[in-house]
């Protein structure tokens, strides 16, 4: 049993944010950051059954900034 799962959390191109878990086939999306943290705590209790869920998700912002030079 892992004791946490780490999402790569990203702005959408469409709009709104995606997420995606680092090792396993679990992506999840939503209109605003609240949103994609409760799709990802679903997505979690959907994937695992109990006893090998992971105790804790860490989430990782990733913004693309482009700066003038």
């Amino acid at each position: 049993m892992e004791k946490e799962i780490i999402f790569v959390i990203e702005e959408s191109v469409e709009g709104g944010y995606e997420a995606r878990a680092l090792g396993y086939s679990i992506f999840t999306e939503a209109d605003t950051y609240e949103g994609v943290k409760k799709m990802v705590l679903d997505a979690v209790t959907c994937h695992f059954d109990e006893p090998e869920r992971p105790k804790v998700v860490r989430l990782h912002m990733v913004k693309d900034e482009l700066l003038p030079v």
